[in-house]
């Protein structure tokens, strides 16, 4: 039994967020919990590498926060005397904020979209990446490194000063090619190019807020015209919708190669110019496969009129006719592949439909020999009227 259609609903696909739509996870977070509320500070993004860094405002004032804790933690961050060229990472002296960094989630979102239904409409939206946010810790790392730099110092300080010494070092210029696309394929070295790209600040705008506002209608489809859905159809009339009409038959010229009529633009000509035409596509038809064309373009053509238009542009060897080489190569034209001129050509193919009159069966070798003409061409003649 077919399924029961319970309800219709219009799928519309918005493109308006197609390069720059984030989805945005939160794992170390419950359920309940959102940011909808809280106060971000910072917000900085890495647009190459795809990566996202937000700050969001800590409640130093609230009973639950530890003053001197959150004293330490800033010392330890940007030691005593913070170095004036380096950006302080807690700039009022105590932990007041908490940063969470981005990692990819997905490497393949081509699959995956978000979507919207609301009043009985389904609305999608593609997605650029999908990240999940985790709290970072990277003033710890300082830290370290200030401790080590301090431990450095200390222990050149205490050693005697090493006496200093010329050397010479010599690298080959093949093996630093390979250690240096080894070394690219490393994840230090990866880390390192996702590190050097600097972060771009960008403006937070909260939730509540007009820009945010705009920016939630471009998930919605803008153009919603109503598309006649194919499986409404009858049969017949989807299949009309899908060929062209007798009507249309002029307009497909606009869209064909240069070197291909269409069969409204045969209509158009002559007999001994549609004769021409379709040898030169077909280089070799019988009587019979030609009439069967040249119906499909006028059902009151006879044969007496095909028969005595014939001559004036084919030649009949062996029971079909092929094209007269002048027709295949005009004056002042060459042959595709070595540029032979157009006479040369006319000659030699004259001369193998001559043989081919007389005998069943031509020598390549020989043909090559007689005409003077490239091997390619030689063979180009020979597949438009013999089997090779």
């Amino acid at each position: 039994d077919e399924d029961i259609i319970v309800e219709e609903i219009p799928v519309y696909l918005s493109k308006a967020l197609k390069e720059s739509l984030y989805v945005l996870q939160y794992p170390n977070k419950l359920n309940h919990t959102n940011f909808d509320k809280s106060n971000v500070v910072n917000c900085c993004v890495k647009p190459i590498n795809q990566e996202v860094k937000i700050d969001f405002a800590l409640e130093t004032a609230c009973e639950y926060y530890d003053q001197f804790k959150g004293e330490q933690f800033a010392l330890a961050a940007d030691g005593k005397g913070p170095n004036k060229s380096d950006r302080p990472t807690f700039r009022r002296g105590i932990m007041d904020k908490q940063s969470y960094t981005s990692s990819k989630s997905l490497e393949d979102v081509d699959k995956y979209v978000i979507g919207i239904l609301h009043d009985g409409e389904i609305h999608l939206s593609t997605i650029t990446s999908v990240l999940q946010m985790r709290p970072s810790l990277s003033y710890f790392d300082k830290q370290d490194k200030r401790a080590q730099a301090e431990q450095k110092s200390e222990s050149d300080y205490d050693n005697e000063e090493e006496k200093l010494q010329q050397v010479t070092v010599k690298f080959s210029r093949a093996d630093a090619d390979r250690l240096q696309k080894a070394r690219e394929k490393t994840y230090e070295y990866h880390v390192k190019k996702i590190a050097e790209e600097p972060w771009c600040e960008t403006f937070w705008h909260p939730r509540t807020s007009t820009t945010s506002e705009l920016e939630r209608q471009k998930l919605f489809a803008s153009r919603m015209e109503s598309i006649g859905h194919s499986l409404s159809l009858h049969p017949s009339q989807y299949i009309q919708k899908l060929v062209l009409s007798e009507n249309s038959d002029q307009n497909i010229e606009s869209i064909l190669p240069s070197k291909v009529v269409c069969k409204a633009k045969l209509k158009t000509m002559g007999l001994t110019e549609q004769i021409r035409i379709i040898l030169k596509d077909c280089k070799m038809l019988s009587f019979n496969g030609l009439m069967s064309v040249l119906e499909e373009v006028d059902k009151q053509i006879t044969a007496d009129k095909v028969l005595r238009a014939l001559p004036l542009t084919a030649v009949l060897i062996r029971g079909n006719w092929v094209p007269q080489s002048e027709v295949l190569y005009p004056p002042e034209t060459v042959s595709n592949i070595n540029g032979v001129p157009a006479e040369l050509m006319i000659r030699g193919r004259d001369y193998i439909l001559y043989q081919f009159s007389k005998q069943n069966f031509l020598h390549r070798r020989k043909i090559i020999i007689a005409t003077q003409l490239p091997h390619e061409e030689v063979h180009e003649i020979l597949q438009s009227v013999a089997r090779i």
